[in-house]
């Protein structure tokens, strides 16, 4: 009896050291195994510094803001150097899901009412999808005054005031400091300044983000145009925008400092009529505020 219970017992002892060692390196391997995490705040605002980003706002929150750029810095002192000059642009925008989110803005410089839908196709994460996808569309409406027709039986319609855009954000966050985008753009405006003008202007932008501290980085985009790069805005000639920046996080809001040669901060003008060159000094100081609210509480935080 003493024999057959001290056997049972050292039979159990090894089954269950057996079982503690399985246990383990099932947890070992588990631990090996990467998991797929989203990864979050390839960059800090929606917009970079003119143009979108292919960050969302959450569902149910609204982001105020406000882009103000100076006139031209090589105005010299009789315009204090651009500060006398502005052009302002209030938007709001909200997020409908974590992949859906809309807006609307008002522009100063040409009186342009804009509106867009920004929809997150892909999400990069820790293993398997190597970076972000959204696609953004919208349009926009200049409400200034129509000009006077050569002759009264032509006539001045409301289509003539509409352009429309649509752009493919990708971009990808290579580490905590290091997050750069591709933005290929399309431009459609139903009336340019010339038979011989595209209607069409099609582009690419280049963008990144370079952290500098926890809460200051570095930001630049350049929008290259294949078409269009002929039309003019009057007599002035057009050229590609280029943009530098920094973004300043402080609590709920995110405060972006820029320079660039875009006068105007919607897609319409930053793409197809950015009539100013860095060559010539021809350099707008702005800024954008961002100013975030939560509308509708998430139901994850509504027992609390």
């Amino acid at each position: 009896m003493l024999a057959t219970a001290f056997s049972l017992s050292v039979a159990t002892t090894f089954a269950q050291g057996d079982a503690d060692s399985m246990m383990k390196m099932l947890d070992d391997e588990d631990a090996a195994v990467p998991k797929k995490e989203d990864v979050n705040f390839t960059f800090k605002a929606t917009r970079l510094i003119n143009g979108s980003t292919t960050e969302s706002l959450g569902a149910g929150v609204l982001d105020m803001r406000i882009s103000h750029r100076f006139g031209k810095i090589n105005q010299g002192a009789e315009n204090f150097f651009g500060i006398d000059n502005a052009n302002t642009r209030i938007g709001l925008d909200y997020g409908i899901t974590k992949y859906l989110m809309v807006g609307i803005g008002h522009n100063v410089l040409g009186k342009e009412n804009d509106g867009f839908a920004k929809v997150k196709i892909l999400q990069q994460k820790t293993e398997g999808m190597p970076f972000s996808l959204s696609f953004l569309t919208g349009a926009s409406i200049q409400t200034t005054k129509a000009p006077t027709l050569p002759t009264t039986d032509m006539k001045w319609y409301f289509s003539n005031r509409v352009c429309y855009f649509n752009q493919v954000l990708i971009s990808r966050k290579f580490n905590d400091k290091l997050s750069l985008m591709l933005m290929p753009s399309i431009l459609h405006n139903n009336l340019v300044d010339s038979t011989k003008f595209d209607n069409n202007t099609i582009a690419l932008g280049v963008g990144g983000r370079i952290k500098l501290s926890k809460r200051v980085a570095f930001t630049g985009e350049y929008y290259y145009r294949f078409t269009g790069t002929d039309n003019n805005v009057g007599s002035a000639k057009t050229y590609n925008s280029l943009s530098l920046g920094f973004d300043i996080e402080t609590g709920g809001h995110v405060f972006q400092l820029h320079i660039t040669n875009s006068p105007g901060i919607s897609e319409r003008i930053m793409l197809g009529q950015t009539t100013d060159t860095w060559s010539k000094g021809d350099i707008h100081y702005g800024f954008n505020i961002s100013r975030v609210f939560t509308i509708v509480k998430p139901k994850e935080f509504k027992k609390h």
